[in-house]
């Protein structure tokens, strides 16, 4: 029930946001919402797991670290044609089961400068495209996958 009004709730204050709070309007804003919630329910039920926000905080704090420091040896590498690049792919034997909590890692480690996944092998491993198969990518990627987890209210035993 608590998805339900806090889902509901989001929907129509989107809806007043966009339209306005007239009462005619307000009318269908509310079936809006009643139908978005409906959908959102159906397509994402809610999870009976806690989104933990110390770990939250640490996946951001890392998030903010990673994509400086990967920015940086990105354009390292552009400005010196010198420094070697080993450019290729390589596979990540992830835990996280296809769905949401995958999803959102994938959506995570693609905007980490300098790796980009591609894909599944066929044991279902993700594929990523590197620009230098010689960096600790998939140590890197466990981290991640770990504080995800934990963010998302998972422990290392959950996936």
């Amino acid at each position: 029930m608590r998805a339900v009004i806090i889902r509901g709730a989001g929907f129509f204050g989107f809806w007043l946001v966009l339209i306005g709070a007239d009462p005619v309007d307000g009318v269908a804003g509310l079936f809006t919402a009643a139908a978005a919630t409906w959908t959102s329910l159906r397509l994402l039920p809610p999870s009976s797991g806690r989104w933990q926000y110390a770990a939250l905080a640490r996946l951001a704090w890392r998030f903010m670290q990673q994509s400086i420091m990967g920015g940086l040896d990105v354009a390292r590498r552009a400005f010196d044609p010198r420094l070697p690049l080993q450019p290729g792919f390589l596979t990540y034997p992830i835990r996280l089961p296809p769905g949401p909590a995958r999803n959102a890692f994938c959506a995570f480690t693609s905007a980490m400068p300098g790796t980009l996944p591609t894909g599944v092998d066929e044991h279902g491993a993700l594929l990523y495209h590197c620009l230098d198969v010689n960096q600790p990518v998939v140590a890197q990627l466990t981290v991640d996958e770990e504080l995800l987890t934990r963010a998302l209210g998972g422990t290392d035993g959950d996936r």
